[in-house]
């Protein structure tokens, strides 16, 4: 992926989503103390217009500016909603009435947006079809199948192919640090089979699981072309003084935002 810079702004691209989009890092933002300072999680107990600012420093440095803005309440589930501009808030600020963790859209009036400090983000885009989507995947979501079924709300709303979808795997927290108990890998393979075993590492009494990997490898069996999915090598623990990590922090942290906004056709 490519960080581009704006700024004091700092965000990742992916040079396969060929659409406005985004994956916001924490940097180049106004909020203070332990939010600094690009938060873009507004239930983190940041100022209001912090956040708005942060928003519209971010939207515009990504170029997803569309009217409206799509999210949910992400509850690390497999539940995809299909959007239009009248599900979108007008304001950041606004509560959203969606519950669940994926996004997608086919209009270019509204951007989709998910959040994560750990959690694995995934950006989808379809050049043929002309539809974007978003997802949020926690190791809950992970196991459940969100990214498969983000693959298959594309394809059953918009007629999308999986051969011509193109998905970006965000900054996420990787298996260096990311040490579970092993209800976290039981979890895995009750509900993926073989697929997540690669990428579940066993070390003592303890397990370190790549979210990303299997991610990846669930987009593939979902019928993703290799060539078609990229994913970043950033571990937001690792790296906490550019990324938000739940971890790093025990929860005392802002948000990073994932973004995408469909460009109008020519």
């Amino acid at each position: 992926m490519i960080t581009n810079c704006v700024g004091e702004l700092e965000y990742l691209a992916s040079p396969l989503l060929a659409t406005p989009h985004g994956f916001s890092t924490r940097l180049g933002g106004v909020s203070r103390d332990h939010l600094a300072s690009l938060n873009l999680g507004v239930h983190r107990g940041d100022r209001a217009d912090c956040l708005r600012e942060n928003y519209r420093r971010f939207r515009a440095a990504t170029g997803t500016e569309a009217p409206r803005l799509a999210t949910v309440h992400q509850v690390h589930g497999r539940a995809v909603w299909a959007v239009t501009e009248a599900d979108g808030q007008a304001d950041p600020l606004d509560d959203t009435p969606l519950e669940g963790d994926g996004l997608v859209t086919d209009r270019p009036g509204v951007t989709l947006m998910v959040f994560y400090a750990d959690c694995v983000p995934i950006l989808f885009f379809d050049p043929v079809r002309r539809a974007v989507g978003a997802c949020h995947a926690g190791w809950r979501g992970t196991a459940a199948g969100v990214a498969r079924a983000t693959v298959e709300a594309l394809e059953a709303r918009y007629g999308c192919r999986r051969g011509d979808i193109r998905a970006a795997i965000g900054p996420a927290i990787g298996p260096c640090c990311f040490e579970t108990d092993a209800d976290v890998p039981q979890a895995m393979e009750a509900a993926l089979g073989g697929l997540a075993k690669p990428w579940v590492r066993q070390a003592g009494a303890k397990y370190h699981v790549d979210l990303k990997a299997i991610n990846r490898a669930i987009l593939l069996d979902a019928g993703l072309s290799e060539a078609h999915v990229e994913k970043s090598d950033v571990c937001t623990c690792c790296e906490h003084q550019r990324y938000w990590s739940h971890r790093y922090t025990h929860g005392l942290r802002g948000s990073q935002a994932a973004a995408i906004q469909l460009e109008a056709a020519p």
